[in-house]
């Protein structure tokens, strides 16, 4: 069988991270807009090496003690990896020194250097020094062979460079100290005295630079250098198929942060006789050096300081009250009227949260049951769960305990719902749960009455705020009965006595569903009727379905693509996809939701999802895909659709040399998608506010 042609989907995940690095040099975005993309960068990349780049180091040696062309293949991947991240550092420290920080001092901000402070200045960082940040930092004199510090995940280290006090450089020998900058503990941007009319911040890497001759009496300082030390994040349990999966997801999370290294990030104007030396001490080997700039973990630019200054940042999109679901006095009659489209974050999160409460306390709700991925730090749709089984209420939660990085949240909010009468079920070994489906028994006079709330992104109120997903309240008696299916399946681990012939299942029905679905478009392509399958989607990967794009470009089907991070697909190429395009969107919200839609000879099937096209997603996750039966959810889901792919300021082209080109089209109207999409739901809810002022206007009368 002949070997699918694709992009390496650790590079192309760095094409896509170069995406959200030109939106840090994108000029049209507000300044502080640029800086928080340097933080998105900055906290994807130590993602990306806590997990992929330590996969292939670990992959690079099993190769050495068993496969030759493991070993040769993995080696040649993981230096192209690195080659490229270490040109995008580059890149990052020429923003943020050439651009970011001119443009800074131009707003009257200024971040100053240890050497730049004023007298007055001077003594409040050494008052500050002493009075908060002598308890943290932790000094250490570095002896080989001898003194190994153990450096903490992800956090921030000076390196000091010094000599014995009296002896020239010449004549005494280097000696080398370790002091922790606790930004873990103390806000990473000091507020200095300032003049009127500026404001003045130091980092705190910088206010231990200028104290560090008080922890090393007896030396002198020839320079400082920050470093910091990312280990493998990964637990490795996904094929463990026994045993009890939650204690070992507790045993592996106590491990985590004492993994082996994946990389030593260090000032790139250290001396090399010094990264050698920290080679030797901390057991590096030359593939986990990665040289940046004076500083390091930019992912604290989250928490620049704004200083009032709102010139400098997005014009807030406030979002829109649904108020077909929020004006109503039941809001199970109106879901039962019609299915309700949401779109977050241009929809305010109330719906779904109203939906919760108003469960917990519906004295004819008798049983919710939900799938918990990620979970707000504060939230009130798990207090309502809580609520609803003290209510003594039937409350089922199934808890995926693998979600990477969150597996203690969800841990600790399982244990929350238990002791409150919750019925939890923990995900299984080797099995990943990614569906986002709530589920509501509701008692309507004699009959049982089924209510679903169905989405592409998970039941958080955070990350509602900032990524964009669809949600679906409907009562579709298929849809509805389905999804009570998934549920048993989840509570009991028992397979269905009957098939899914709706809604689209991981381990059932999705992938070979899909498949059939590109099969058809193939053939009518074949017998020259209309053909084109349009997708929205985080990710493509799984060489099967690429596969079966490749041939469907080949028969003449058009392919569409919207993707947003990892594609592997090699679009526009003669002869094997010159009839897929793709583009992909980087905007102030994370693009996360799915949609698939295939032509079908003009009877467009469409479905939402959870699911993207990894195989990890299609062959080895409980997923689901939603059909959307609803003339006007269907019309609105394929306008945002067809919105983002006229998209003409935050598009970019994706193609096989991963130029990342923006998409400008001469004389073309501006469209920035995430805009008109939050105006054309404004438009509904205009629309739909006009339409009941009549209606009352009409009874009035």
């Amino acid at each position: 069988m002949k070997e699918t042609e694709i992009i390496n989907r650790d590079i192309s995940w760095l094409s896509f991270n170069a995406r959200v690095l030109q939106e840090a040099k994108d000029h049209l975005n507000p300044l502080f807009e640029r800086i928080k993309f340097l933080a998105i960068y900055s906290s994807n990349l130590g993602e990306y090496f806590a997990v992929r780049v330590s996969q292939h180091r670990n992959l690079l040696r099993l190769g050495k003690k068993e496969k030759k062309e493991l070993h040769l293949e993995t080696k040649d991947i993981l230096e192209e990896m690195l080659h490229i991240v270490k040109t995008q550092q580059i890149e990052v420290s020429r923003i943020f020194d050439e651009e970011i920080v001119p443009h800074l001092e131009k707003e009257g901000i200024r971040l100053l250097r240890r050497l730049d402070l004023s007298a007055s200045q001077r003594k409040y960082v050494e008052d500050y020094f002493h009075q908060f940040l002598l308890p943290y930092v932790q000094p250490v004199l570095l002896v080989k062979d001898k003194v190994r510090p153990f450096l903490n995940n992800a956090e921030l280290y000076l390196v000091v460079d010094m000599i014995e006090k009296m002896k020239s450089k010449e004549l005494g020998k280097y000696q080398y100290g370790i002091v922790k900058i606790p930004s873990d503990h103390i806000d990473r941007f000091i507020q200095l005295p300032s003049d009127k009319g500026t404001e003045d911040l130091i980092l705190l890497d910088d206010v231990v630079r200028h104290s560090i001759s008080w922890l090393f009496p007896g030396y002198d300082i020839i320079d400082t250098y920050s470093i910091k030390l990312t280990r493998d994040a990964e637990l490795y349990i996904d094929d463990e198929f026994s045993g009890d999966l939650v204690q070992k997801i507790k045993d592996s999370l106590t491990k985590r942060n004492i993994g082996p290294a994946s990389r030593l990030v260090y000032d790139r104007e250290m001396p090399k006789r010094l990264v050698k030396y920290l080679q030797s001490v901390l057991e590096i080997e030359d593939l986990d050096l990665i040289p940046e700039g004076r500083y390091h973990n930019n992912f604290d630019y989250f928490k620049f300081p704004h200083f009032g200054k709102t010139h400098l940042q997005q014009k807030p999109l406030q979002p829109l009250v649904y108020s077909p679901l929020e004006n109503t006095e039941d809001i199970f009659e109106t879901i039962k009227e019609r299915d309700h489209l949401l779109m977050f974050p241009f929809h305010e999160y109330e719906s779904v949260i109203r939906m919760f409460e108003e469960a917990a306390e519906d004295p004819n709700v008798t049983h919710i049951k939900i799938i918990q991925y990620r979970v707000a730090k504060e939230s009130r749709i798990m207090n309502a769960l809580m609520r609803a089984a003290k209510a003594g209420k039937n409350v089922t939660a199934f808890v995926e305990v693998k979600a990477r990085f969150d597996e203690e949240a969800n841990l600790n909010w399982a244990a929350k719902l238990e002791q409150s009468g919750v019925k939890v079920h923990y995900s299984f070994p080797g099995l990943k749960v990614h569906s986002k489906s709530a589920l509501i028994r509701r008692i309507e006079g004699n009959t049982a009455k089924l209510y679903t709330y169905l989405s592409t992104g998970n039941f958080n109120e955070d990350t509602a705020e900032i990524y964009s997903d669809f949600g679906l309240f409907t009562v579709h008696d298929d849809l509805c009965q389905e999804i009570s299916r998934l549920f048993s399946i989840l509570e009991t681990v028992q397979l269905p006595n009957r098939s899914f012939k709706h809604i689209l299942v991981g381990q059932f029905n999705l992938k070979s569903t899909l498949i059939d679905l590109i099969r058809v478009e193939i053939a009518n392509a074949l017998n020259d009727l209309p053909a084109e399958i349009f997708i929205k989607i985080n990710s493509i990967q799984d060489e099967e379905m690429i596969d079966l794009l490749y041939q469907a470009s080949q028969a003449g089907v058009k392919v569409k693509i919207i993707v947003r991070g990892i594609c592997c697909i090699i679009p526009g190429r003669p002869n094997l996809s010159e009839n897929i395009e793709i583009i992909s969107i980087i905007d102030r919200y994370l693009e996360h939701a799915r949609i698939f839609r295939f032509h079908n000879n003009g009877q467009p099937k469409l479905y939402f999802s959870s699911a993207d096209w990894m195989t990890r997603n299609l062959n080895y996750r409980i997923e689901t895909a939603i059909p959307i039966y609803d003339e006007n959810v269907f019309n609105s889901i394929n306008d945002i659709m067809e919105l983002q792919w006229k998209d003409n300021v935050k598009a970019r082209k994706i193609d096989e040399a991963a130029t990342n080109s923006y998409i400008r089209r001469d004389n073309d109207v501006r469209i920035q998608s995430q805009i008109e999409t939050y105006y054309y739901f404004k438009r509904q809810e205009e629309e739909y506010l006009k339409e009941i002022e009549v209606e009352n206007d009409e009874q009035s009368n």
